[in-house]
């Protein structure tokens, strides 16, 4: 039976007497606010913003050795002018709920340093406790005024550094939940070929390879994520209870926890449990959010909870952390978040509609697995200049503006609920479509929902499908090993696994079985273990029967998860047919992910390369560093005919 604290409980007699009777506290010191229900004590220093202490049921959640903030905003408000105040006084309201608001006033000059860099906005950084909360909530508030510079935003995110002495599980997913290596193993370990990467030689892992990339989550489906002590039975945990404000719509993936990889030759360096909430995410494809001179823009980054739990075993805790996900998504947006650019529920509004899909070549599709979602408009840049964003680029890349995404219905029926006033252009992916559909000029008005009624997705087509080889689903999982895509060194696996490389034959082959989920130079060295050094290029063929010659055009239509090479050729029955050579380089192979921004590239080919009988497909990446490949969500051929 699991036990989780709520904040009325009863601690120990240290606490002020204000927690002792149920109630929130807040304490203001010259440097330092403290808040506190007698659950959740947090201190939060009044010039940074920075997390200072996270104490739940008495013990210390965070890492506070070397003087460094346990949990801290990347843009914090320490440069500059900065003020702060009780935006919400719990003796104003019976000791419900406090919230402390700490401001950094830019006058024009950047705010924020460290990995995150810089921004030239002023920013207000928020931390609020109500009296039956067993967390502590947080957001940020960012405004660019019109008179200040053009300004581009680097990496944004919160991170906590946890009590290395306390918590030993981590939990991202049901793939990524195990107990974890020390810091001593971290720093024992043996160096790859990435810094990020080292090879275990203590511990429980010991022969493995530790990447913190492997820990990587589609922030999307992943709403609690977190790390337990198994010895105490406690557990700290972000919660999302919208994704509205973070970048690159449902399908971004990010980093999200991992043992801190400190990057020092100390074999006694400190690399404590870490948890991350990126909004303006920097991996497999990133984001972008950049202001022009004259733009008045603000954005409001959460509130997300930082939630701590106790009782019972790891899967109880992960259990219970969920659940308060679920809650905490019904509760959103939260009455007490009192921002002009953060509308209450009533100024918010539901779009709804049907989709249908009209394609004479997929008679009776269904839809299984599929999301639309609400994003900027398409010819609202998220950079500063006036370029108009590709239809796929733009909500993936997007960091500057709110999104708002769900899981359509299986009749094609959706619900996008709590969608702030504005404008909006709708999109819509789906398992088994290539492409996506797009409606451009909805208008939400505050309070008012908006039916669109029926709305009829016609996909595009370049002619007859001749074959296709995987499925569009915006990820490489479905290929071979492609399953069990989240482990350091697949490069190195791949020749062990394929020594004469891919043979596809169409009608024959599986591509479950058949098709390894990235195509990446073929590495020669058999004692290779650390991932350095070149590969030679790797040539994939796909065959199949035609029975006739063709007159017209053809075209190969890659779906493509990552780009890493410099170039893919390709040919056809011995003939150089196209290359693919442009498209963003996501780093998505060298993460070890399965999706990076996805895009779709189109080789078109005059027919007649195409003959009776059997035909020769040939897909090469050059010779390079065993990372630099490619990864298809999807490849099919299509051909338009003469008569």
């Amino acid at each position: 039976m699991i036990l989780v604290l709520l904040g009325s409980a009863v601690l120990s007699a240290q606490l002020p007497s204000a927690a002792r009777a149920g109630e929130v506290s807040a304490a203001l010191e010259e440097s330092l606010c403290t808040l506190d229900n007698g659950v959740i004590r947090a201190r939060v220093s009044r010039e940074s913003g920075d997390l200072l202490s996270l104490v739940f049921r008495g013990q210390e959640m965070l890492h506070t050795a070397g003087g460094r903030a346990g949990g801290y905003w990347s843009h914090n408000t320490a440069r500059g002018r900065h003020a702060s105040h009780l935006t919400i006084d719990p003796k104003t309201n019976s000791g419900a709920r406090a919230e402390l608001s700490v401001q950094g006033f830019s006058d024009g000059t950047p705010l924020g340093s460290g990995p995150g860099g810089s921004f030239v906005a002023d920013i207000e950084i928020r931390y609020t406790l109500g009296k039956d909360d067993s967390g502590l909530y947080t957001y940020s508030i960012l405004h660019h005024a019109a008179a200040y510079p053009a300004s581009s935003l680097g990496e944004a995110r919160f991170c906590a550094k946890l009590n290395d002495g306390l918590f030993d599980w981590m939990t991202v997913d049901a793939r990524r939940n195990m107990k974890m290596i020390t810091a001593d193993d971290w720093n024992h370990g043996t160096v790859m070929n990435m810094k990020e990467a080292r090879r275990m030689n203590t511990g429980l892992y010991q022969g493995q390879v530790e990447h913190k990339y492997d820990y990587s989550a589609n922030q999307f489906d992943v709403r609690a994520w977190g790390w337990v002590s198994t010895t105490a039975h406690t557990g700290l945990w972000f919660v999302n209870p919208s994704v509205e404000y973070l970048s690159g719509g449902p399908t971004k993936v990010e980093l999200s926890a991992h043992r801190d990889a400190t990057f020092t030759d100390s074999l006694t360096a400190p690399a404590p449990p870490t948890l991350l909430n990126y909004w303006r995410g920097s991996h497999y494809g990133g984001s972008v959010c950049s202001v022009a001179r004259g733009e008045d823009w603000a954005k409001v980054v959460g509130p997300f909870l930082i939630y701590c739990n106790s009782g019972g075993d790891q899967a109880s805790l992960w259990k219970d952390a969920l659940a308060k996900a679920d809650t905490e998504g019904r509760a959103w947006p939260f009455d007490w978040a009192a921002e002009t650019d953060y509308p209450r529920r009533s100024e918010r509004a539901t779009i709804s509609g049907r989709l249908v899909l009209e394609d004479p070549q997929a008679p009776g599709f269904k839809f299984r697995r599929w999301l639309v979602g609400a994003t900027a408009p398409d010819d609202e840049p998220p950079g500063g200049g006036a370029s108009r964003r590709g239809a796929s680029d733009g909500w993936q890349t997007d960091a500057k503006h709110y999104q708002f995404w769900v899981r359509g219905a299986a009749d094609g029926s959706f619900a996008i609920p709590q969608v702030r006033p504005g404008r909006y252009s709708l999109h819509a992916i789906a398992d088994g479509v290539l492409g996506e559909f797009v409606a451009t000029n909805l208008v939400v008005a505050p309070g008012l929902n908006l039916d669109l009624g029926t709305l009829a997705w016609h996909p595009v087509r370049h002619g007859r499908e001749i074959w296709q080889i995987g499925i569009p689903d915006r990820s490489a999982a479905e290929f071979f090993k492609g399953d069990d895509y989240c482990h350091w060194g697949w490069y190195l696996e791949y020749p062990k696994l394929f020594p004469r490389d891919v043979r596809y034959v169409v009608g024959r082959s599986d591509f479950r079985k058949d098709w390894f989920f990235e195509q990446v130079p073929h590495n020669e060295d058999p004692a290779n273990t650390t991932g350095k050094g070149n590969g030679r290029a790797t040539t994939w063929r796909v065959e199949f029967e035609m029975p006739a010659p063709s007159r017209g055009q053809a075209t190969l239509r890659l779906g493509l998860c990552a780009l890493e090479t410099r170039s893919l050729a390709v040919a056809v029955n011995g003939q150089p047919a196209g290359a693919v050579t442009d498209g963003p380089r996501n780093s998505t192979i060298n993460r070890d992910g399965i999706t990076g921004r996805w895009m779709e590239r189109d080789v078109v080919f005059d027919a007649a390369l195409l003959k009776a009988g059997t035909n020769v497909l040939e897909l090469t990446v050059p010779s390079g560093s065993l990372t630099s490949g490619v990864m298809y969500d999807c490849l099919r051929l299509e051909l338009a005919e003469e008569k």
